[in-house]
């Protein structure tokens, strides 16, 4: 068994729902593979990760792997987790979801944790599609795009994931593929490291639904799309309007400080505690003139 195989298994529950539920070609095993690099490589231990998902393809990976894990409801994996985290802050939250999940019913939510700047580190797998559910159009579908839903063709525009999480405040923002892999590890590590609402976009493939519908052939043949369409950041800057249509960046594409939620929570509290405190010794002076 190859080295990066054991490392894979090391962080597994092997007495869990094996064989899993993805389909042949899915990018999320090569996801779930870069998570676990990540997190060996910067020496966190099991218990000081908590993985929490929603419902979706992408939900299934709290179930298989060896950390404390919620699975939770659709679109709610970022209020779950941002309970963890303001109960247990020394605890490193990793929030796991699909594009539908992320920003059709939790798009609410996930703008939100973005703008208080708590402390998570989210995961969105855009595969550009609901694909447990039978390949309904999401938020991600590109304009002109076939799902189950779409009969003729989306005439919704896409989110831009990462343009959104920019807007609505979070301070790390970045971009990687399935076909990246190594680099999308790296990113993963970043993320991790940083100290606020940190936003990860892994573009993925979903051969079954998304790529069947509209004829992108097999997975092999998405990830070269991947391959082919992926910009580095460094490079994308200095490309016109016409030479950016039909790619993507990937890279790193926000890094900044800005004041924590929890910090300011903190700072809320100690403030609230003084003033209690004065409240008591008022009524004290009162109670010894009376």
């Amino acid at each position: 068994m190859k080295d990066i195989t054991k490392l894979i298994h090391q962080y597994l529950r092997h007495d869990k729902k094996f064989p899993h539920v993805w389909c042949p070609g899915c990018g999320n095993g090569i996801v779930l593979g870069a998570l676990i690099r990540a997190i060996d490589h910067l020496e966190y231990s099991k218990d000081e990760i908590v993985l929490v998902s929603g419902i979706g393809c992408s939900g299934r990976m709290s179930v298989y792997v060896d950390f404390n894990t919620l699975h939770t409801t659709h679109g709610r994996a970022l209020t779950f987790a941002t309970g963890i985290k303001m109960a247990k802050p020394d605890l490193k939250v990793i929030v796991i979801m699909g594009d539908g999940d992320a920003l059709a019913i939790g798009g609410n939510h996930f703008i939100h944790a973005a703008r208080r700047n708590i402390n998570l580190t989210a995961l969105i797998i855009n595969n550009s599609i609901f694909g447990m559910t039978g390949g309904q159009h999401s938020p991600a579908t590109p304009y002109g795009k076939m799902a189950t839903t779409t009969a003729l063709y989306n005439i919704e525009p896409a989110f831009n994931i990462a343009e959104l999480a920019v807007t609505a405040g979070a301070v790390f923002v970045a971009r990687g593929t399935a076909y990246h892999a190594d680099l999308l590890h790296k990113l993963i590590e970043k993320a991790l490291h940083k100290n606020g609402f940190s936003l990860l976009e892994i573009i993925t493939q979903c051969p079954t639904f998304y790529g069947r519908k509209n004829r992108m052939g097999t997975a092999v043949e998405m990830m070269e799309w991947q391959r082919d369409s992926a910009v580095p950041v460094e490079k994308w800057e200095g490309l016109s309007p016409e030479e950016r249509e039909g790619k993507f960046s990937i890279g790193v594409l926000m890094d900044k400080e800005a004041p924590g939620f929890l910090e300011e929570y903190e700072k809320v509290k100690a403030q609230a505690k003084r003033i209690a405190s004065l409240n008591a010794t008022e009524k004290g002076d009162h109670g010894s003139q009376i």
